[in-house]
């Protein structure tokens, strides 16, 4: 059964982007379709890595667990994001764990079929090459940011990176339709959720965010957000 109806909205995936029509149909042929509730554990850190996925709705947090029972937040990924895509292509286990914040739907491919594929469409192993050499980047100017600015800066860049790779536009700016609590975006940016509450109450009151009731944020000045850590 084919995981999507139109097989060129796969196109619209980072990883399947500017393969043939008959390369994506392919590709749709196997990959399965599957929704997760809010709080699954999509990835365990201890599971074998036996599929690649590919979030098309919800929002997903990439976590490790400390020694002490707490958790550092490497990323949250949105729709169009792949995940678990490291350990199909090393010989290690995973890496990390990954949860689902709302109700995800995904797309995931098993490793020998994946493998395949990587042999076979020259594009498809191009688009993996740049999704890593991306998430290197990204990785790195995480690093710099926390070395360098402090916690204000610290938010508003990467609310300003979200809103980037995110965003959408709409009546209260550019939406970012990833769930984002002030905890969850503390432990993001490295700092304490009250610090990060403060930081959030100064944006909403300066005008730059704005924040709905289901923890969405719409960045509403790009401009002065950017200038908080310039």
């Amino acid at each position: 059964m084919a995981a999507v109806d139109d097989v060129k909205s796969l196109s619209q995936i980072f990883l399947f982007e500017d393969l043939r029509d008959e390369e994506l149909a392919e590709l749709n042929g196997l990959l399965h379709r599957k929704t997760f509730p809010a709080g699954s554990n999509i990835i365990n850190v201890a599971d074998r890595a036996e599929r690649v996925f590919i979030l098309l709705e919800g929002t997903v947090k990439i976590y490790v667990d400390q020694i002490d029972g707490s958790e550092v937040i490497l990323a949250f990924l949105g729709p169009g994001d792949t995940f678990g895509e490291m350990s199909m292509v090393g010989s290690g286990g995973r890496s990390a764990n990954v949860v689902a914040m709302e109700e995800c739907t995904c797309l995931s491919m098993d490793r020998v079929s994946f493998h395949r594929c990587l042999k076979s469409l020259s594009g498809l192993s191009y688009n993996l090459v740049r999704l890593m050499n991306r998430r290197l980047r990204l990785a790195n100017e995480q690093i710099q940011a926390l070395s360098t600015l402090d916690v204000r800066g610290r938010v508003a860049r990467q609310l300003l990176a979200f809103a980037q790779q995110y965003g959408r536009q709409s009546d209260d700016g550019v939406l970012i339709p990833l769930r984002l609590t002030q905890t969850d975006l503390a432990a993001l940016v490295g700092a304490s959720r009250e610090r990060v509450n403060q930081v959030i109450v100064d944006f909403k009151e300066s005008g730059y965010i704005g924040v709905d009731s289901t923890h969405r944020i719409s960045v509403r000045s790009l401009d002065a957000l950017t200038e908080v850590f310039e």
